[in-house]
């Protein structure tokens, strides 16, 4: 029996690499480009994106457009729009993935996961009931369905249709 493997060769840039030379919400936001950067919605205070190392196809990020370290430093309006782009979130992504499920997490500091320490965000992961497989847990590796470039089209249209 010949032994299958699935080699992800583009994760190991992310796992052995330095973080990104510069924030990657702050050049997200200022490069233009949505579709490059994957933005999916940009509002007055908050945007959304697309994770580009994601734990399931439709991960995406809320970020503020201010470079700040906590919710703590965030103006109420911009809290609150934070939270509004959530909820425009999860209607997208239901209406594309149709999920069992969410988890939504604010990882503040390095102890507690955060990648990206410097620029808070709010992370967005739709579930499924046994989404957690042999892949994830044994080899260390992520099966997405669908291309990043596919989830940004797809998304892009919900989150219009949710509410502009």
């Amino acid at each position: 029996m010949a032994e299958e493997r699935l080699w992800a060769p583009w994760r190991l840039d992310y796992i052995r690499g330095p973080g990104p030379d510069e924030c990657i919400f702050c050049r997200a936001v200022s490069a233009g480009g949505d579709e490059a950067h994957h933005v999916l919605h940009r509002g007055e205070s908050c945007f959304a994106l697309l994770n580009a190392y994601p734990y399931t196809s439709g991960h995406l990020m809320i970020a503020p457009y201010e470079h700040v370290p906590s919710i703590e430093q965030l103006a109420p309006p911009a809290l609150t729009e934070l939270m509004t782009v959530a909820q425009r979130s999860l209607a997208a992504l239901r209406a594309d993935y149709g999920p069992e499920g969410f988890n939504l997490g604010i990882n503040q500091g390095k102890v507690a996961g955060a990648g990206i320490e410097d620029h808070v965000h709010l992370h967005v992961v739709p579930r499924w009931g046994g989404d957690t497989n042999f892949m994830s847990s044994v080899g260390e590796t992520r099966v997405l369905p669908q291309a990043l470039g596919d989830s940004w089209s797809e998304l892009r249209e919900r989150f219009a249709e949710a509410g502009g």
